[in-house]
This record gives C-alpha cells, structure tokens and sequence, in this order.
C-alpha cells in the first residue's frame, strides 16, 4: 500500500471517529436530567472521624522525650504495643501511644 492510500484511510477513520462522537453528544443532549424531588427522610450525619496519627508524629513526640532523657521510658512504650521498635508498632496503637508519651516526665 502506498504511504497516500494509508493517509486516505486514517482520514476516512477520523471523519468516521468524529461522525460517532457527534451522534453520542446529539444524544446526550436530548437526554437532559430530569428533575426529581429530594428524598424527605434525613441522614444522619456520622460522627466526625478522629485524625489519623501518622508514625511520623509518634515517632517525633517519642524523640522528643527520648530528649530529654526519658529513653528507657519510651523504650517501653514501644515494647508495651508489641514492639522492640517503633515500626514494629501496629498503627491502631499510636494514638494510645501518644497519650503515653505525654504523660511521660509529668510524672
């Protein structure tokens, strides 16, 4: 096939392509949203979700304390969830481990 009969072919398959889209837009445009009433019951709304703690705030207020010379506290704190270290750490513990850290040095 020559290189002009192949451009004659992509031609045709993009008047065709364009033909196609315009029939979908012409029937989308007749099938307009109709509009329909608001359903009358509520939803209640769920109770707001508690921010997720990141291992990056754990692991800042654990340095933080671990800074002040509370290392072997923080230690247990972590070997108290499950782990001799902090990625070790189940995420749903951190924010039950930053209660603990924070308590730490008031004591």
């Amino acid at each position: 096939m020559s290189k002009i009969k192949l451009l004659l072919d992509v031609v045709s398959d993009m008047r065709s392509l364009a033909d196609s889209i315009q029939a979908v837009a012409d029937v989308m445009a007749g099938n307009e949203p109709v509009e329909t009433k608001e359903p009358t019951t509520t939803v209640k709304e769920s109770a707001p979700k508690k921010k997720e703690i990141t291992l990056e705030e754990v692991r800042a207020k654990l340095a933080e304390k671990s800074q002040v010379g509370l290392t072997a506290q923080v230690r247990e704190i972590i070997q108290k969830y499950g782990g001799s270290k902090l990625s070790e750490v189940d995420p749903k513990h951190y924010a039950d481990m930053l209660k603990d850290a924070e308590v730490l040095g008031n004591e």
